[in-house]
């Protein structure tokens, strides 16, 4: 057909109109989906307009150590995601963010590079849409990649300018403004969609915790060139920015251009370098914005970037948070970080952080519980200080029984042993548990998942037992494992009447050919993903079938790493003489260990033995009786028997204590008389476990006598301004907090007795010095007095009746710094010299305004009750 050259160009026009249309519908389409912040700051879905609500972790595999330590090992980095994105979907995440290490897929110049590390990301996220996660970007780090291992030589804009630079010069900038517009435009492969249009992508954080330090003018300036190099990519997601970090310029922030505000939150600091112990509700009962009244504040989105409570190994404390954050407003939350599974076991990406579902799993409930109530609570609703506000919502928090709930007539979910009874559980639709509840019965120390599938179906899903063989915060290396997992068979009781007493249990995931009936409600359970039935039920669901995010037949873990025995046990640092003593140890075996005896030196040269009692899951214990507990040195060792082996503990040597050529050394208690002294602090043994705020000028200085040592903290200034926060509140205050509660436990029995509180030590620099010491018990309320002690090394004592209510210094100190410095309980509670656990020590209060900006200097060398 001919077709002339006029109905050419109305055809054109014709076809121009339709694309033009089709691309402006398609355009309104994606606006329509792309989540919107609302004149109230209130971030919500184009769609439906309802409020938005995400959690979920940072992870880094694609990059930097993770991705450098799984070619080390020759792993698939493409498994390992989908092993550990499964694992997100059981804990219930929806959200994924990170900082891209820039410096791996940029070049100087800012150009995006498709190499292996923006494959794998592109795959990661791809992988997570599949489960329905979301995900909120930033773009640019400005680390560099080497971190804990030394730098690598990386072709990125950051590795050539560094941080600050990249701040304030003119081609660094430039570079950025080009790395932002390409990475917006970047199409991920495996879902043909740029980032800029993909409709799970929340929202962008330009950058990772900036730290500006010039003007607000040039901050303002800095910002809005980043801004506007997104926008001309034509995103219409909400842009926000990191205002936690030198927030004297938050006007400067908010007059740039963004969308929304981010924060971090570490209550308690990073790197303290070993498990911290006490009760750390206080450091999260609330998260106070200083600037939350600006009305520019009010108006932008806000979300939570990275948060931990770093360097704690125990599950009461992120349901705590997620309630802070929706008090303060807050509507998404990433925790920081999750370890790789296939490095978890040495946790060497960030040693002051660990979680992991397989390796850390209580600690993992704990997060998904904190999820739920991040979805659940509302915004800005106030639940009271601690210790009031344990109990928020359906869920529940315990300090002294370590333990996270969430109760609901359908769901059922908890971090530790409980007594607690679900109020229907005939409703009952997901369990999941640690331990032991009214509804099931474990010894292993994995978790597991139950979940019901239809009437008279569940699907339960058992990880492999969980056993920290070292401290997972400590000084770490991938040839130091901190953890390790057993495939252990453990009895199961399931009380659910929808079940029955008579369930059938079949095993459905790759391999398990495991087919038993229940007895009684038990039956006996190892690792993997089983369909459960009533007695007169039939499954009428393919175990592959696709349930909800997952299928049913999914499951993953690393298999058993326990080659060798451990038996774990830490003596205690002294007993008084008591009448009868229980010794526990945690003993871990490749098979079931055949015999755990003690060998224990009573009034003869030669060891007696006693057996100890298998109790639950991995512990032993047995109770010594009166004969040994007097005063003197307890010795003793703990010998396990294991495939035709007897080894023995503390120094792990093949044998008994009683063969002519055993070697070994034993534990060791000193056992002291009643009424002797109880030392709470030791700065010859404890100085290194301080929580405290680092100084230059402080040391451990060893004494003439052997054994002894004194601290010596010089404070040239109780008040510094902090850069990040120069408008901060003026507090003159330097403390320190040492928990005790572990090196006193032999000791409890004497408390009662106790009548004063006394210190051993010196002021520096030939100026006497005042001195608060306080006594902070289990509810966090602290009870001192003030002291003045004199240039020569000697006692001073408080009379514990004198003891007044003083503020509670948040401690370690929690990060950003604008967060609370003091603690006030809801509720005062009367001095209970039986309820203290920890010993705070503050240089500032009691001294003279006039004296607040000299230096101050004290040496101690111990403190003690008595």
């Amino acid at each position: 057909m001919k077709v002339n050259s006029e109905e050419r160009r109305k055809y054109q026009i014709v076809v121009a109109f339709f694309l033009f249309f089709i691309t402006v519908l398609s355009a309104h389409a994606q606006k329509s989906n792309d989540v919107y912040v609302d004149k109230n700051g209130i971030m919500r879905w184009g769609k439906t307009n309802e409020e938005v609500h995400a959690f979920g972790v940072n992870y880094t595999v694609p990059f930097a150590h993770g991705y450098r330590a799984a070619k080390k090992k020759n792993i698939s980095l493409e498994k390992a995601i989908d092993d550990d994105v499964y694992h997100f979907a059981r804990l219930g995440f929806d959200l994924y963010r990170v900082h891209v290490w820039d410096c791996e897929i940029s070049d100087s110049v800012g150009n995006i590079l498709n190499n292996e590390h923006l494959k794998l990301f592109d795959y990661m996220l791809k992988k997570m849409k599949d489960r329905g996660m979301k995900f909120m970007l930033t773009p640019i780090a400005y680390w560099p990649n080497g971190y804990p291992e030394p730098e690598e030589k990386t072709p990125g804009f950051a590795t050539k300018y560094g941080k600050d630079t990249c701040l304030t010069n003119e081609d660094a900038i430039k570079a950025q403004e080009n790395y932002l517009f390409q990475f917006l435009n970047h199409v991920n492969p495996y879902t043909g969609i740029a980032y800029k249009n993909d409709p799970d992508i929340i929202a962008f954080e330009i950058s990772n915790e900036p730290h500006h330090q010039e003007a607000a003018e040039k901050v303002t300036a800095f910002i809005s060139r980043m801004v506007k190099s997104m926008k001309k990519t034509g995103c219409g997601k909400p842009i926000f920015y990191n205002i936690s970090h030198s927030i004297h310029l938050a006007d400067a922030y908010f007059d740039a251009g963004i969308q929304g505000g981010t924060f971090q939150w570490y209550p308690t600091g990073l790197g303290s370098g070993h498990e911290l112990g006490g009760n750390l509700l206080p450091n999260v009962d609330r998260y106070s914005i200083p600037f939350a009244n600006n009305p520019k504040f009010k108006k932008t989105g806000k979300l939570v970037y990275e948060f931990d409570a770093a360097d704690i190994g125990r599950s009461y404390i992120y349901p705590a948070m997620a309630r802070s954050f929706r008090e303060a407003g807050l509507q998404i939350a990433t925790h920081f970080a999750y370890d790789p599974t296939y490095m978890a076991d040495v946790n060497t990406e960030y040693n002051t952080h660990y979680m992991n579902l397989v390796y850390a799993p209580q600690k993992a409930l704990s997060l998904k519980i904190a999820g739920e109530v991040f979805h659940r609570l509302p915004l800005y609703k106030n639940y009271g200080s601690y210790p009031a506000n344990t109990s928020f919502g359906d869920f529940k928090v315990s300090y002294e029984k370590d333990l996270a709930e969430m109760v609901t007539e359908r769901e059922f979910i908890y971090t530790n042993h409980t007594t607690t009874t679900p109020p229907a559980a005939e409703k009952l639709q997901e369990i999941a548990g640690w331990g032991n509840s009214p509804v099931i019965k474990y010894q292993g120390t994995g978790a597991y998942f139950l979940d019901r599938i239809d009437a008279g179906v569940w699907r339960l899903e058992v990880l492999p037992d969980a056993v920290w063989v070292n401290d997972p915060f400590g000084q770490n290396s991938p040839r130091k494992k901190v953890a390790v997992v057993n495939w252990r068979e453990w009895p199961m009781t399931i009380n659910l009447s929808d079940l029955g007493a008579n369930f059938k249990v079949k095993g459905i995931n790759e391999g398990n050919m495991y087919w038993v009936t229940a007895s009684g409600k038990t039956f006996a359970i190892t690792p993997g993903t089983y369909l459960l039935t009533g007695e007169n039920t039939a499954a009428k669901i393919s175990p592959a079938a696709r349930w909800k995010n997952i299928n049913l037949n999914e499951f993953v873990a690393p298999r058993s790493s326990v080659d060798k025995v451990y038996t774990l046990h830490k003596p205690l640092a002294q007993l008084s003489e008591v009448s009868t003593w229980t010794l526990q140890a945690t003993v871990v075996t490749p098979t079931p260990a055949h015999a755990v005896e003690v060998y224990i030196y009573g009034s003869g040269w030669r060891p007696e033995v006693l057996p100890m009692e298998h109790v639950t899951g991995y512990t032993y214990s047995v109770t010594l009786p009166e004969k040994f507990v007097k005063v003197g040195m307890l010795r003793y060792f703990i010998a396990v028997k294991s495939n035709d082996v007897c080894t023995t503990y503390p120094s792990a040597v093949e044998g008994k204590p009683a063969d002519w050529d055993f070697y070994g050394e034993p534990f060791v208690i000193p056992v002291t008389a009643k009424k002797t002294a109880i030392y709470l602090f030791d700065a010859a043994t404890d100085a290194s476990d301080l929580s405290r705020q680092w100084l230059r000028s402080s040391m451990v200085v060893p004494l003439a006598e052997p054994g002894k040592a004194e601290l010596q903290v010089n404070v040239n200034r109780l008040f510094e301004i902090d850069p990040e926060n120069k408008n901060a509140e003026v507090i003159h205050d330097y403390s320190m907090r040492y928990f005790f509660g572990d090196k006193i436990s032999g000791l409890k029995s004497g408390l009662p007795q106790a009548k004063k509180l006394v210190f051993r030590g010196r002021a520096l620099n030939e100026n006497p010095c005042k001195l608060q010491l306080a006594l902070v018990m289990k509810d966090g309320s602290a009870y001192g007095g003030v002291i003045t002690v004199g240039v020569d090394a000697t006692e001073y004592s408080i009379n514990l009746s004198e003891l007044q209510n003083v503020k509670l210094v948040t401690l370690p100190r929690p990060y950003p710094g604008f967060l609370p410095y003091f603690f006030k309980p809801s509720a005062l509670c009367d001095f209970d010299i039986t309820a203290v656990e920890s010993l705070q020590i503050s240089v500032g209060p009691g001294i003279a305004v006039s004296e607040l900006q000299s230096k101050h200097g004290i040496a101690i060398e111990s403190i003690r009750v008595e």
